[in-house]
Parts: C-alpha cells; sequence; structure tokens
C-alpha cells in the first residue's frame, strides 16, 4: 500500500494576500505542486488540495481558506480524513524569530506567536508534529509583527525567494523519502550558507 504523507502551507486566501510574508507557507505549496506536477485540486476540509505521487509515496498538499488563525480546523480534519500519522504531516509557515532565508525543520515546538500554529497545536492537542519553519525575520523598527506579516515582500526579499522555496521543497521531500532526522542534518540553516 502506498504510504501517504500530508505537507500544509499556512496563509491566508484572497489576492490580496498572495504576495504577503504571511503566505509564504502557501507560496511553497504553489512551488511543490508545480514541481511534482500535482493533479486533482478539490476542496476539503476548509482547505485547497492537491496530490501526487513521488518515489511511490503519495503527497497531499493542501491550503487551508480558514485564515490563518483558524488553520488547525483544516489540519485535523485532513488528518482524520486520511487517517494520516502525526509522523506524516508536515507544516510549513512563515517564522518571524528566524532570520529571512533560514529553514528550520522541527520535529515538534510551541507557536512562537504564529496564530495559526498556536490553532493546529490547540486543534490536534499536541505540539509534538513536524513543522517546516521557513524565516522571514522581525519587523523593523516599532512596526508591529501583525502588520509586518500582512506586507508584500521587498523587492530585495523577492529576489530570493525563488532559491528559498526550491530549498524548502526538497527539504520537504527529503522529509518524505528520509525521514525528519535526515531532512533537519541536511536542510536546516540558511540558504546563502
Amino acid at each position: 500500500m502506498t504510504e501517504t504523507y500530508l505537507i500544509i502551507g499556512l496563509g491566508n486566501p484572497g489576492r490580496e494576500y498572495k504576495d504577503t510574508r504571511h503566505n509564504i507557507g502557501f507560496m511553497l505549496m504553489d512551488y511543490l505542486a508545480e514541481k511534482l506536477d500535482a493533479r486533482g485540486m478539490k476542496v476539503q476540509s476548509k482547505a485547497i488540495t492537491i496530490s501526487a505521487l513521488y518515489n511511490e509515496k503519495k503527497i497531499i498538499l493542501a491550503k487551508p481558506q480558514t485564515y490563518m488563525n483558524l488553520s488547525g480546523q483544516s489540519v485535523q480534519g485532513l488528518l482524520n480524513f486520511y487517517k494520516i500519522p502525526f509522523e506524516n504531516l508536515l507544516v510549513a509557515h512563515d517564522d518571524l524569530d528566524i532570520p529571512f532565508g533560514t529553514i528550520r525543520i522541527r520535529p515538534t515546538g510551541g507557536p512562537g506567536g504564529q496564530r495559526g500554529m498556536a490553532d493546529t497545536i490547540e486543534q490536534l492537542g499536541t505540539k509534538d508534529f513536524p513543522r517546516l519553519r521557513l524565516g522571514i525575520s522581525r519587523p523593523p523598527g516599532r512596526m508591529q509583527a501583525k502588520d509586518y506579516v500582512l506586507q508584500n515582500f521587498s523587492k530585495d526579499e523577492q529576489k530570493l525567494l525563488p532559491e528559498i522555496l526550491s530549498r524548502a521543497s526538497d527539504a520537504a521531500l527529503e522529509f518524505v523519502m528520509n525521514g525528519l532526522n535526515m531532512a533537519m542534518n541536511k536542510y536546516n540553516g540558511d540558504i546563502r550558507e
């Protein structure tokens, strides 16, 4: 039987949010969908899903459509629907606490102020599931975090995005093929190192 993995990118639905820092999780899902030539887009558990076969493993890519702070509804609904164990789940999201251009894969952890992660942890009843944290850095000066995450990436940041998404997609596929530890060892760190 084919093993199934669920990779969920957190973000906000709607064109006005498409290129914002908060939506780097969605950007990664789009990048992976293209890379894997994923097919069969549908709406399930308040998320847009699309699936692909990769080296005989089924990967479901999902973008919750609930808005960020209710993302956990989709995560839990999809896990239950596909009967996927936590160790086959990877949640990708923006992270203010790590520098832009840095990727951190972790087996567990708190939400770190990320409301989508906070809701996911609450809905799943555990913080013990793999996540792919995509650094967006802290807001400059006295800007509020909530305003910063809803801004588009700067022009300089936009130039690096393809490289970040490429490395993050490689990390996600490494996770699927060879597990969490291998993905962490190989991909954690700054893409520019």
